[in-house]
């Protein structure tokens, strides 16, 4: 579900202003009340562009690419990709230093034995970072996910770059599938308490382009998934992480699945199941195992690199591994991210990201 930019608020937070950054509620504060911001309730009607930009009103909000690659060697890559936008009021932009926007980026290269992971942070107003429309444009810095396409949809045909001393990667993004719309509608819950965001993704593109990783330079193309949230108040004061992972299945289905980790109880546990034409179907709890098997050591702790997931009703049963288990971003806020391998019932790949271990 790529709740991911939410675990950077506090961040964004102490950046963007010279109050304290509030006193930490839930993880990294997403269990902050946010009264003042637009509350996040099922029955959304959502219109397309123009929900490829940005919400005013809501708190929290990102643009997320994730890429499994293979260049003709048959050799295996991971390419992240994330713009999040963080509203320090519950106001509409303004242009200027008086904007009370603040953007972050990640972007990240992952093979089977190195991992590189870099930052961005700008202030909204001024140029530096946004989300325009006409035409789609998605940037901080030189990063980009821009759109080549001339038809309406502007998803239909992007260009996604980033770079940074050891790594950087440009791939265009091409798809004829539609978009599809998470949990009940788009509106994604987060908890038995009500928490939840609006969340849409395009799960079927197909990435072409160049990696760089080390000083060596690879032609890669593969499967890539977006995803696309916005919140003002997603987790509770108990939820410690979350565990999300996006699938591609060989059989042309794709699979999202995410776990909230809670101080007390089971954690709460969903996702959805998409047909390789885009139809979607809502997975609980009780149609889900959900089982981390092996661990690794990673920056001084234990991390779940290799899982057992089991979907009966879709006879669904794969193990997921990493591709490289230390995939670590160590960034101001770090936290695991990186391509997973499946076998089993299915074959396929994917990405896992994990926080708050």
């Amino acid at each position: 579900m790529k709740i991911k930019a939410c675990v950077l608020l506090l961040a964004l937070l102490a950046s963007g202003c010279d109050q304290p950054a509030p006193v930490e509620k839930g993880f990294a504060g997403l269990g902050n009340q946010a009264a003042a911001f637009t509350t996040v309730v099922p029955g959304r009607v959502f219109s397309f562009p123009a929900d490829h930009g940005p919400h005013d009103g809501f708190r929290i909000e990102w643009w997320y690419v994730t890429a499994n690659l293979k260049d003709d060697q048959g050799h295996e890559f991971g390419a992240q990709w994330t713009l999040f936008r963080s509203a320090l009021k519950a106001t509409p932009e303004v242009a200027g230093w008086q904007n009370q926007t603040i953007w972050l980026g990640h972007a990240a290269v992952t093979s089977a034995t190195a991992h590189h992971a870099a930052e961005r942070y700008a202030r909204g107003g001024v140029g530096q970072a946004g989300v325009s429309l006409t035409p789609f444009n998605a940037w901080i810095d030189n990063w980009q996910l821009s759109s080549q396409a001339t038809a309406d949809d502007p998803l239909t045909d992007l260009q996604l770059s980033a770079r940074d001393a050891r790594f950087g990667y440009r791939l265009r993004l091409t798809v004829t599938a539609p978009l599809v719309l998470q949990g009940d509608g788009g509106f994604s819950q987060k908890s038995e308490q009500g928490q939840a965001s609006y969340y849409y993704s395009q799960p079927f593109f197909q990435a072409r382009g160049t990696l760089d990783i080390d000083g060596k330079t690879f032609e890669v193309s593969g499967p890539a998934w977006l995803d696309r949230e916005w919140s003002s108040q997603p987790l509770t004061s108990n939820q410690t992480g979350w565990d999300w992972f996006s699938l591609h299945l060989d059989s042309g289905e794709q699979v999202m699945l995410y776990r909230m980790r809670q101080k007390d109880g089971a954690p709460y546990l969903t996702g959805t199941w998409i047909d390789a034409r885009g139809h979607t179907q809502l997975l609980h709890a009780n149609d889900i195992s959900l089982t981390p098997q092996d661990s690794a050591s990673v920056a001084g702790r234990e991390m779940p690199v290799r899982w057992s997931i089991k979907i009966p009703a879709k006879h669904l049963d794969v193990t997921l591994t990493a591709l490289n288990p230390q995939a670590w971003m160590n960034l101001r806020i770090p936290y695991w991210e990186g391509p997973v391998r499946l076998s089993g019932s299915h074959a396929g790949n994917g990405y896992l990201e994990m926080t708050g271990y």
